[in-house]
């Protein structure tokens, strides 16, 4: 009777096999001594942590034949150096794309081989979206490290992509929220409120917000260099005071359960609600749903807001585009008026030439 195969093992590299909560490398015959003088080897408890020690221990890929080789390569090199939540989701989409097209030799895969890749996942319409942007990704390093003449795909496949949300917040359903009374002095619903009043002046991403400190509170301004631009552009961004973000920022520190903590949101021990190894901040999100359920349990409000919907209404009451645009610190505008610019435009009527 044939062995069942374990599902976290498929789509792993060839001798990598997940036991016991953690990646191991069955290590070939003859070379041992490259390892530690193991037969079987431990990389790590996670998929970032096995493949950081894969890379460390082997040199790159001189020349990949197949599409599983130069997605090793693209998960050695490439991956690592992304955000620790991209990494994740990225090391997952190269588990489903190894499994499909590992393989295949480079030089076979055609457009449609990708679009039969996305239809055979519509149930995961997203997942396969990005798990193609990862390959075609892949394929660009292909080309700029010699591999390849030519990209096989990019500027030929057009996928259904995810549809921008539309909710708009509306100004009576903050009011509401902010109204909601608070069990304790401090903490809980009191750091929820004055973090959204903080989110409407400044736009800031959840992750920049929890990570701010006393030091980034100056005479200026708030300095923050977004996590999303720090790895790439390194912009930094200075939001000027106003009385408003004055008055946010110092009720958001006098709500805190720990006075002497130098974040401005901080947990009951003082620390920091977000991870960066894991790239969460699983505390604070499980606040969010709480006061989220309180909410709609306890005032008019019928449907829930999202952090990135309150996001997208400052984006939507700034002044102009270009001021949107600068809030949320990004390089282009049309991703703002995508995605953020949620409001509908107002427009005057045209004029009857005629009469």
């Amino acid at each position: 009777m044939p062995r069942k195969r374990n599902k976290e093992n498929v789509g792993l590299p060839a001798r990598w096999k997940i036991e016991h909560g953690a990646v191991f490398y069955q290590v070939p015959t003859g070379l041992e001594d490259r390892w530690d003088g193991k037969r079987k080897f431990r990389l790590g408890a996670t998929l970032p942590e096995a493949y950081q020690e894969w890379a460390a221990r082997l040199e790159s890929v001189d020349q990949a034949k197949t599409i599983g080789a130069l997605l090793d390569r693209y998960a050695l090199e490439v991956i690592p150096k992304k955000a620790v939540r991209t990494q994740v989701e990225n090391q997952r989409a190269v588990r489903s794309l190894r499994a499909v097209f590992g393989a295949a030799p480079l030089t076979w895969l055609r457009p449609q081989h990708v679009y039969q890749y996305a239809d055979k996942r519509k149930a995961t319409r997203v997942a396969a979206n990005r798990a193609i942007d990862v390959l075609s990704h892949a394929f660009t390093m292909a080309v700029m490290w010699g591999y390849m003449d030519r990209h096989p795909f990019k500027g030929e496949v057009r996928l259904e992509g995810e549809k921008p949300r539309e909710r708009y917040v509306d100004d009576w359903e903050l009011i509401e929220c902010l109204a909601l009374a608070s069990k304790r002095k401090k903490g809980s619903v009191l750091v929820l409120q004055a973090y959204i009043r903080i989110k409407l002046l400044t736009g800031l991403r959840r992750g920049d917000l929890l990570r701010l400190t006393s030091a980034a509170m100056q005479q200026d301004g708030i300095h923050v260099t977004p996590n999303k631009t720090q790895g790439s552009t390194g912009k930094r961004v200075i939001i000027e005071w106003s009385p408003e973000l004055t008055q946010a920022v110092a009720t958001a520190k006098a709500v805190r359960p720990v006075d002497i903590s130098p974040w401005l949101f901080c947990t009951r021990k003082g620390e920091g609600y977000f991870n960066e190894e894991k790239g969460t901040a699983s505390g604070w999100d499980s606040m969010w749903q709480r006061f989220m359920e309180r909410i709609l349990a306890e005032t008019n409000v019928k449907e829930r807001f999202t952090e990135h919907d309150l996001r997208a209404k400052c984006a939507s009451d700034a002044e102009s585009l270009e001021h949107a645009r600068a809030l949320l610190a990004h390089a282009d505008s049309q991703l703002t008026q995508r995605v953020y610019r949620r409001r509908p435009e107002r427009v005057k009527p045209g004029k009857l030439a005629f009469e």
